[in-house]
């Protein structure tokens, strides 16, 4: 537990937590309340977005102590807040530049039981739960202390780097699916593998020519592992990954038209998780080296990092769609839909795969063949994208309020 809390004190250092966590969140004075639980107390602070923070206790007198980089305490006041014969005082407020923290004097020893964030992926707001129990003095002194946790006693904010002031081209990966031993789909002679790559640089042209700068995870007909392709796209700085497929259905040849997929909420924990098992640990996130982790903080630091790239999927997802729509290119009946898939996994930046089409349809497989059939696709992406980045971009001085 000293180890899981001390780890959640890393910095984000990339564009995207600079943006996430530069600015202040504000404690929601409604909702949050210190309150007894058993013999030991219960805290719980709403928050209105996530921010890194570290909890622990100390003796000689009792106290809890939660740092926040940053929160913003005003209109709290100690009535509002605390409600527990267990605790005797509670102080919070600034006590740096960049620094905010949360003293509660303990009644008797105590020791931590259980601290997490919980982040709503549709707002973004956090809430914060950590719960002390009940101890022998002996426990709770042996538990007592700081945690080693560097960055926290010498870090400036200033470590967190500033939002450039000139922002480069739209990175843009796309990931052509299947490839070399893996063709993927196979009917009338066409193989899903080509066709994507096809459709890749096709896709890459008109993005270079609409001044975006694509990246592509295979260039040639090679097998790419898929944990691999999103090492690719985060060693690119990828702003946004499309992964292009073209299914067949056994015994359907009438389902056709394209579809939309995004990362299912219920899935994120199980993905997240996922990705804590498989990756090395410098490649989970963009700028964060969590070597010597578990994953439990590797899963907790990827679930922060979606509260804002999973919206930003979403909303990739919409305009795609009615992108696509207006450049005539055909959908799917439900286009809209969602799955646990691997390449859609990465926490710190937006992921959708886009299925063009079925190759166990004949008029897909006829407008797939062609570079005239195909020109709605890479039409309906291109403006997509154009959109979105502008979307995006006046979301971004709410995100840093």
């Amino acid at each position: 537990m000293r180890a899981l809390l001390a780890a959640l004190a890393l910095l984000l250092a990339t564009p995207l937590a600079a943006q996430e966590f530069s600015a202040l969140a504000r404690l929601d004075v409604a909702q949050s309340q210190i309150r007894d639980e058993g013999d030991g107390l219960a805290a719980e602070l709403h928050m209105s977005q996530a921010v890194p923070f570290r909890a622990f206790t100390l003796a000689d007198p009792w106290r809890l102590v939660l740092d926040f980089r940053e929160l913003d305490f005003r209109g709290a006041t100690r009535l509002g807040l605390l409600n527990a014969d267990n605790a005797g005082d509670v102080r919070f407020g600034p006590v740096r530049a960049g620094w905010s923290r949360l003293v509660v004097d303990l009644a008797a020893p105590m020791r931590i039981g259980t601290a997490g964030l919980r982040v709503d992926p549709a707002s973004g707001e956090a809430v914060l739960r950590v719960t002390l129990d009940a101890a022998a003095e002996e426990t709770a002194r042996a538990e007592a202390g700081a945690p080693e946790a560097p960055g926290w006693e010498d870090a400036e904010p200033a470590l967190i780097p500033e939002p450039p002031a000139e922002e480069g081209p739209l990175v843009v990966v796309i990931d052509p699916g299947h490839g070399g031993i893996d063709p993927g789909a196979e009917r009338a002679g066409l193989s899903e593998a080509a066709l994507m790559l096809t459709l890749a640089r096709e896709l890459s042209e008109s993005l270079s020519r609409a001044g975006m700068a694509p990246v592509l995870t295979r260039t040639e007909d090679v097998f790419v592992p898929l944990q691999e392709r999103i090492s690719i796209a985060r060693a690119a700085g990828a702003d946004v990954m499309i992964s292009l497929h073209a299914d067949a259905l056994e015994d359907d040849s009438t389902t056709s038209g394209a579809s939309i997929y995004t990362l299912s909420a219920a899935a994120e924990s199980e993905a997240s998780a996922r990705m804590a098992e498989r990756h090395e640990r410098g490649d989970i996130l963009g700028g964060v080296d969590l070597t010597g982790q578990d994953d439990s903080i590797a899963t907790i630091l990827m679930q922060l990092a979606r509260t804002e790239t999973g919206p930003a999927g979403l909303r990739l997802a919409d305009a795609l769609l009615t992108a696509l729509q207006e450049e005539g290119a055909r959908l799917r009946t439900n286009p809209r839909r969602e799955a646990l898939l691997a390449v859609l996994t990465a926490a710190d930046f937006p992921a959708v795969l886009v299925e063009v089409g079925f190759l166990s349809s004949e008029r897909d497989r006829a407008g797939l063949s062609t570079p005239e059939g195909r020109a709605p696709i890479v039409a309906g992406i291109t403006t997509a994208l154009r959109r979105w980045e502008a979307e995006e971009a006046t979301r971004a001085p709410l995100l840093r309020r």
